[in-house]
This record gives structure tokens, sequence and C-alpha cells, in this order.
């Protein structure tokens, strides 16, 4: 992306081309915001398709494959940024272990806040000489606001006392700077200093999956961007997210993804082009 931010308001002058013609899947190099307030849209991400119920908002980080097609009734705003652009946001955390990354919106924040948010960084951005200062500090408003209000338990700072809440965070946290190492629940669990049924029991309660389901998707979510962004072999890459034998990281993937690293590989790139 040439400009380190844009911003497209969902009209029907705009979406109905998509309509007519969808956009085939493909990825991209920056971080996009999916502002649903209206409709019911297509979204498909990592070849996974549903049908959005608005008002919802979609994170898409960069690399991921996905395509986008709207419905008579959808409007919103879409919202492109560089990974730099803004501080990491919760929403570009988070999908490192979660396969999609979208949250329900309230009607009343959609129809008054975020539409002047997003009315004022448009303003901002169409101006001659934009000030990508002011654009940042509106975004980082519009993310910040977003993930407070998100439905979703761990991602709400109202109920942050909570020990559970804390608990998955730290996990989470220590995830992020170990998912590389060939490490199971048995090595989080120890540097929480707690039992690896403890917290099973923590993240099934705080997030439905088991821990070793979210150690294996964050290791595959990595996996997937380097399937599709680096010149890595299978191999080098299973080797790199601690599977010390190709056949194992290959059966892992499959089981997760339904294809092999090599076939996810191939079909990406083929669609993409």
């Amino acid at each position: 992306m040439n400009t380190p931010f844009t911003i497209t308001p969902l009209t029907c002058e705009f979406l109905q081309p998509h309509a007519l013609n969808p956009d085939a899947p493909h990825r991209h190099d920056h971080e996009e915001l999916w502002i649903i307030t209206h409709g019911k849209p297509s979204h498909t991400v990592d070849f996974a398709a549903e049908t959005l119920e608005s008002p919802v908002i979609v994170y898409i980080a960069r690399g991921k494959v996905h395509s986008f097609i709207p419905d008579e009734k959808t409007q919103g705003w879409l919202i492109r940024y560089n990974t730099d652009f803004v501080e990491t946001s919760r929403f570009s955390f988070y999908s490192g272990f979660s396969d999609k990354v979208q949250f329900g919106l309230d009607h009343g924040y959609c129809s008054t806040t975020l539409n002047t948010l997003c009315d004022l960084m448009l303003k901002e951005r169409t101006n001659e000489n934009p000030d990508f200062t002011v654009i940042r500090h509106l975004l980082s408003a519009v993310l910040a606001k977003l993930g407070n209000d998100s439905r979703r338990e761990y991602l709400e700072e109202r109920k942050s006392s909570n020990p559970r809440i804390l608990t998955f965070n730290s996990f989470l946290q220590i995830l992020e700077s170990n998912y590389r190492r060939p490490e199971g629940v048995d090595f989080y669990a120890d540097k929480l200093n707690m039992s690896s049924r403890n917290l099973n029991l923590i993240t099934q309660a705080v997030f439905g999956r088991s821990a070793t389901e979210i150690i294996e998707t964050r290791k595959l979510t990595e996996a997937k961007r380097l399937l599709l962004t680096s010149g890595k072999s299978v191999s080098e890459i299973g080797f790199e997210l601690g599977y010390n034998e190709k056949s194992y990281f290959t059966r892992v993937f499959r089981k997760k993804t339904g294809v092999t690293p090599t076939a996810f590989r191939e079909e990406s790139f083929e669609l993409i082009s």
C-alpha cells in the first residue's frame, strides 16, 4: 500500500461492482477493518466462509487470504492501514490464536460515535495535505473503543479484575513469546504456577478451547503466514515452529486445516493469481 492509511465509505456506488463481480480470494500487505453497520454480506477468511450479521467489525490481518461479497443492504466503512501506522491493537494480537477476529457492535455506538470518528478520518484523509498524526489518534480511539466494547469476555477491560481473565491474558502473553518452542501445556502451566488441568479449565471457561488447541492455533497461524509470505520449505517452517519432524507438522496442519501445508500454499497462490 502506497499510503499509510485509507478509509472508504461502503456505499452503493462502491459496493455494487463488488456485488456484480466479487473479488477473488486475495491477500495484502496491510491491515484491514471492515466495519459493517447494515446488511448481511458474505465473508471468507482462509477459505472459511460465513454470512456476517451486522453491526459487526471484522479485522483482517496482513497476509490473510480473504474475499468479501456484499448484499444489497450492506453499509459501513473499510479502513486500511500499514502495520506500523498505529500501536499494536488487541485485534492484531488476538488474530494470532483465533482463526477469525470479528465482534458484534452496538447499534447506538455505530450510529453516533463510530460514524462521527470515521467521518472525521475521511474528512482529514481527503484533505490536500492530510495530517496523518490526527488520523492516527482517531484510528487509535476507534480501536480502543471497539476493543473495550467487545462482547468477548477476554477483551473486556471492565472484567479485567476477574482472576480467570487475568490468568488467561498472562497465558497469552507467555505464549506469544514462546510459541516457536516445542513446548506443551505443562510448560505454560509451570510458568503460571498452576497445574495443566487448571490452565485447561481456565482457557475452556474464558475462550471455549483447551490450552493445547490455543497453542496449536498460534503455531499454525504463523505457519500459514510463513507459507504465504516466505520462500521457506515446509520442513524449515515446521522446524522454526518447534516441530522436529516434517511428517508430524504436516499431520497437525492437515488435521487443523483439512489440507497439507504444501496444498495450502499451492491453492492459496493459485487463487491469488
